[in-house]
């Protein structure tokens, strides 16, 4: 690492929807961003409900962006106690993950996405918004696989 290196702030962009695999991915990031001294950027995304041309009844108390804010907060309440030194900053955003994460990784030292594995075979293979990542982000990209 350079000295030019060493005075800019680090960030590890992890992106997580509360499957397994992405929270073994939040864990991993937290571990590296303790290691590194990096702030550790938690995103959620959320997308309005597709209607293919039909209204949709939604209740009037629906709050997609208060919803997922919420679920993120309790997601990181066990890495904030486990990582009690690494800055964490929450982000929830609308919008379908993959492009979300790829334009977060402007600037980002590492982005980090779970993997959702489906069986030995098809397990092999990244999922749709960890390959998207990988093929485009802008910077290093790790993706994680859930132990299970």
């Amino acid at each position: 690492m350079t000295s030019t290196q060493s005075s800019e702030a680090r960030r590890i962009v992890v992106g997580t929807d509360g499957s397994p695999s992405s929270v073994t991915a939040v864990e991993w990031a937290a571990r590296q961003a303790e290691l590194t001294g990096a702030t550790l950027e938690v995103l959620m995304t959320w997308e309005w409900p597709a209607n293919y041309g039909w209204s949709l009844a939604l209740p009037s108390d629906y709050d997609p962006q208060g919803d997922t804010e919420t679920l993120l907060d309790r997601a990181m309440a066990p890495v904030r106690a486990a990582h009690p030194t690494v800055p964490v900053e929450p982000t929830v955003l609308e919008g379908h993950p993959a492009p979300v994460l790829v334009k977060a990784s402007h600037g980002a030292d590492l982005l980090v996405v779970g993997s959702r594995g489906h069986g030995e075979f098809a397990g092999m293979l990244l999922g749709s918004v960890s390959e998207h990542c990988v093929a485009n982000a802008h910077c290093p990209v790790v993706v994680v696989r859930d132990h299970e």
